[in-house]
């Protein structure tokens, strides 16, 4: 007997690409899911899209207050019914084999936690995209996070105990989702699955390409908490120091007129 997935949904004012989205949801396969539509105090149309859907597994639930986004991830997730957690963004899409993929994987393996490559969609140029040419890799992977950070959150499916004793840092905005994959990976084993049935959608509107000095500056946090329990367990930190120099050169054009956008 399949067990029910659930499928997390956190909106702010994601009208645009909403129907999209859940569509992709509605089109899959693998047909024992849940979704839990997290609306984090929307002044969209948002709410009037998802109900216009009428389907019983869709689960709308409604923030008095919004909040930021780590906070409404965790705030949803304790709504969840299902054995497995996958979260779908709304300006994202899954191809129609996207949960039955992962599901599978994640049984033959018996692990807590199950990623793939994606693609993506650069709205601007039309243009379609693989993440990673390289292969995705698989166990303890700190280290090649690290040095490489693949995973994207529209792209894994993770068993919803691991959420009992493991929680988004409600204190960010950006990179909460680096933080909580790389803290995941020095005790759980990840699995991959090398090809690609996600998309993630590259737009003007994107959060991290609005707020870069946001992401510098969580970053820069980031790096400062965890410097010294990570290099004492002989993790490198090199290539995520370097991507913070690179986004403080991006900033720095940026405010100098001279960067065009991604």
């Amino acid at each position: 007997m399949q067990p029910l997935i659930s499928v997390i949904i956190n909106c702010h004012n994601g009208e645009k690409y909403l129907q999209k989205s859940i569509n992709s949801l509605l089109l899959q396969t693998y047909k024992k899911w849940e979704l839990i539509f997290w609306d984090n105090n929307s002044k969209d149309r948002s709410k009037e899209i998802v109900l216009g859907f009428r389907d019983k597994r869709i689960k709308y639930f409604k923030a008095k207050k919004f909040s930021k986004l780590y906070h409404a991830r965790n705030l949803a997730i304790k709504k969840a019914k299902g054995e497995y957690i996958s979260f779908l963004d709304t300006d994202d899409w899954w191809a129609p084999n996207f949960l039955k993929n992962h599901y599978k994987k994640i049984e033959i393996t018996k692990s807590n936690i199950v990623y793939s490559n994606y693609y993506i969609y650069n709205e601007k140029k039309k243009f379609f995209k693989l993440r990673s040419n390289k292969n995705m890799p698989n166990g303890l992977i700190t280290q090649k996070l690290l040095d490489d950070y693949n995973i994207g959150i529209l792209a894994v499916l993770i068993k919803k105990e691991v959420f009992k004793k493991n929680k988004f840092n409600s204190s960010y905005n950006i990179i909460g989702d680096f933080d909580f994959f790389i803290n995941l990976s020095k005790t759980l084993n990840f699995h991959s699955i090398q090809s690609s049935s996600a998309y993630y959608r590259i737009h003007d509107n994107n959060f991290s390409n609005i707020k870069i000095s946001m992401y510098i500056e969580e970053l820069t946090k980031w790096i400062k908490i965890n410097k010294f329990s990570l290099l004492k367990n002989k993790f490198n930190l090199n290539s995520v120091k370097f991507f913070l120099f690179k986004m403080k050169i991006k900033f720095f054009l940026k405010k100098l007129n001279f960067f065009k956008g991604p």
